[in-house]
């Protein structure tokens, strides 16, 4: 299937990546076929350099480079955190309405076993902010409680740690639904009942903003939601909580 494109020019592509699909090929999925990278390869025949990563799990925009040189330029930004990152996720619990995470991080290096992240080094300043749009309540039983909460929140993080919204949200016992990792599985298990065909990390890439290598512009894409999260946001409108 064709990529989403965003935004292409002799630079580089911007697309709205699928959820479910890797970037690249890594260590531990080196049989992986198909990937953003070879996507983006046969669609615009041309070689694509990633600059950033998005989990498999989560969709949104991703920008790509047609050389190293554009590649190195883009992803300097990335590292300096001159870039800006909105993000949206369904999470368990009413969020408050809005905050600053501050929580330091430490690296994680892909392993095989039974855990597939293990956390290696110092740990590294971290803060996503966010706002939280919308609260749910769900009359179902999850666990202990005889009702589902849920928020749609909006996050921003400052930095691009990996995994950073994910353990950020867990740490502030609001992990996202879908999250196989970090998650709920109280949650997840119920979700899977109510929304089988809405199965995937519930996290989007709404926008990014960046400097454009060439022209040096700041520029802004924003990538729409997928089908199954504007489902799950349509099924979720009878229980808003006001």
């Amino acid at each position: 299937m064709s990529l989403e494109i965003l935004f292409e020019d002799e630079y580089l592509v911007v697309v709205n990546k699928p959820s479910g699909l890797l970037v690249h090929r890594t260590e531990l999925d080196k049989t992986e076929e198909d990937v953003v990278v070879q996507r983006l390869r046969d669609q615009t025949g041309r070689w694509v350099f990633p600059v950033h990563r998005l989990d498999r799990g989560t969709s949104g925009v991703l920008v790509m480079a047609f050389s190293p040189q554009t590649a190195r330029y883009l992803s300097e930004q990335f590292a300096n955190a001159a870039t800006a990152k909105t993000y949206h996720c369904l999470v368990r619990g009413f969020c408050p309405d809005q905050g600053v995470i501050d929580y330091p991080l430490a690296k994680l290096n892909e392993q095989k076993g039974m855990s597939r992240f293990k956390i290696e080094g110092t740990e590294k300043e971290a803060q996503t902010e966010f706002v939280c749009v919308q609260h749910y309540q769900l009359p179902v039983p999850v666990s202990r409680y005889d009702a589902m909460r849920l928020s749609w929140v909006e996050v921003s993080p400052k930095q691009g740690r990996k995994h950073q919204i994910r353990r950020h949200f867990k740490h502030q016992f609001h992990p996202l639904v879908g999250d196989t990792c970090y998650g709920c599985r109280h949650i997840n298990k119920v979700v899977r009942t109510l929304w089988p065909d809405e199965q995937r990390l519930m996290l989007h890439a709404s926008s990014l903003t960046f400097f454009h290598p060439h022209t040096h512009k700041s520029m802004t894409f924003n990538a729409p939601l997928d089908d199954q999260l504007n489902a799950v946001l349509a099924k979720l409108e009878a229980y808003k909580v006001a």
